[in-house]
């Protein structure tokens, strides 16, 4: 099957990716390299050629090109700096022994690693392409990435301040700052303390996580963070409050609900199996 307009991309954007025909990865390509696509276009093209169905070397190479291009528009070179993060976080957890495991080469990874942290030090790069390099780059932990995320967080700009907490979702030891932004007025950091909070089971974040499960006052987005965090905060309390929403009007949140008990199930599994392990 051939696809090559506009419409032939929205078509795919509306088609999970494991449905998408032969030959996609090559239309991207395709697409990314041609000087006459418009930007609409070309911006859609590179959000879906980071998808780990079609990921490889070749669309990394052009999305490396995109983000270092210093012509080409901030929203386009921020979308191919964040494309580039899926297949950075699978390489960095699958490695490279098991041939196929990870979508790139390692060679592959190794530059994109040392292009997002070139670029990053550019100060004459745009702000908001430089967060969304950051933004990317701590999908493979790095040495550099903890003072980068200090000097974000501390800044007076929330833009930096709001990329600083997304990364503490990635990188250790931001457990007071990620706390410190669960009471943070910006509904988006608060969010993404939500989802810090849950990344690295932060037991004096649940009070407020409880809170805002058991509200009726919180907003849908922050709600299914907050179911989401709550079972990997203190899984047995969450089994508990999480069942007074399995018969919510919201579908979405009752599928959240029963995605997060049956992770709880899981943990609480695991948690058994580990106190008998000590037992014996």
């Amino acid at each position: 099957m051939q696809w090559r307009s506009k419409m032939d991309l929205k078509t795919l954007y509306d088609t999970p990716p494991w449905e998408w025909p032969e030959g996609t990865d090559k239309l991207l390509l395709q697409i990314l390299r041609d000087d006459r696509t418009d930007q609409s276009e070309c911006l859609l093209a590179a959000e879906l050629a980071g998808d780990f169905t079609v990921v490889n070397d070749e669309l990394v190479a052009v999305l490396l090109l995109i983000l270092s291009n210093d012509h080409a528009p901030e929203n386009l070179r921020g979308q191919a700096a964040i494309s580039l993060g899926p297949a950075l976080e699978s390489a960095d957890i699958d490695g490279f022994e098991e041939l196929g495991a990870a979508p790139i080469t390692e060679q592959a990874f190794r530059k994109i690693k040392e292009t997002l942290r070139k670029l990053y030090a550019d100060a004459g790069v745009p702000k908001n392409v430089r967060r969304r390099i950051l933004e990317a780059a701590v999908r493979a932990p790095q040495d550099w990435h903890q003072n980068a995320i200090r000097a974000a967080y501390l800044s007076d700009d929330d833009d930096w301040k709001l990329t600083a907490v997304f990364c503490m979702g990635y990188i250790q030891g931001f457990d007071d700052w990620i706390l410190e932004s669960l009471g943070n007025k910006n509904a988006d950091i608060h969010y993404q303390a939500v989802c810090a909070a849950g990344n690295w089971e932060v037991d004096a974040a649940w009070p407020h996580i409880a809170g805002l499960v058991t509200s009726a006052e919180t907003e849908k987005s922050l709600l299914l963070a907050a179911i989401e965090a709550s079972v990997s905060v203190r899984t047995q309390e969450a089994i508990e409050i999480l069942g007074t929403l399995t018969d919510a009007d919201d579908k979405d949140i009752v599928e959240a609900v029963y995605e997060a008990m049956s992770m709880a199930g899981a943990f609480w599994e695991e948690g058994d199996d580990e106190n008998e392990d000590e037992k014996t």
